[in-house]
This record gives structure tokens, C-alpha cells and sequence, in this order.
């Protein structure tokens, strides 16, 4: 594992960063695999980042989901923080 950090906000959000260097193969071509995690406690709303096959890289906001473009690992966090302060209006 290369990082992980898991951690409760104000009494209320749940965050958890998990990053794996894996092997490159077409199931992960980037030699990452990552699932990055805020859940709301109080009013039931999250956001998942994650790319596990065969879906690849997405993201969940709340019920939906959406298709995501994987850079790298600074950008995803920086995705992932935006994400945050945009549907949760939290800060990292």
C-alpha cells in the first residue's frame, strides 16, 4: 500500500484515502488503484473516487455516477478536495 489515511471531520464526515502502486496491466494502466472516500454522517450524502475493474476510473457522487479522467495521483487529490468543498462544503 502506498498511502492511507483515514479520519473523522467535525464530528460528522467520514474521509478515507486509500492508494495502491500495483502492477501496469490493462485492467490498471496508470500502475494505480485508488478509492477515495467523504461520507456525511448527518445528512447520508458521499463522494467515492475509485477505479476498480471493470468500471475504470469514476466517481460517485451521491446515487450518481460519472466517468472520470485519471492524471495522476496530485490531481486526483486536488479532484477529490474540490469535490468535497463543492457537495459538502468542507475543506481538507
Amino acid at each position: 500500500m502506498k498511502y492511507h489515511h483515514k479520519a473523522l471531520l467535525r464530528n460528522r464526515f467520514v474521509v478515507e484515502i486509500v492508494i495502491y502502486e500495483v502492477s501496469v496491466t490493462q485492467k490498471y494502466p496508470d500502475g494505480v488503484r485508488y478509492r477515495l472516500i467523504c461520507m456525511d454522517q448527518k445528512e447520508n450524502r458521499k463522494i467515492l473516487m475509485d477505479n476498480h475493474h471493470p468500471k475504470g476510473p469514476h466517481v460517485h457522487l451521491n446515487d450518481q455516477e460519472l466517468e472520470y479522467i485519471y492524471i495522476s495521483e496530485d490531481k486526483l487529490m486536488e479532484d477529490f478536495n474540490k469535490l468535497i468543498l463543492t457537495h459538502m462544503g468542507v475543506r481538507l
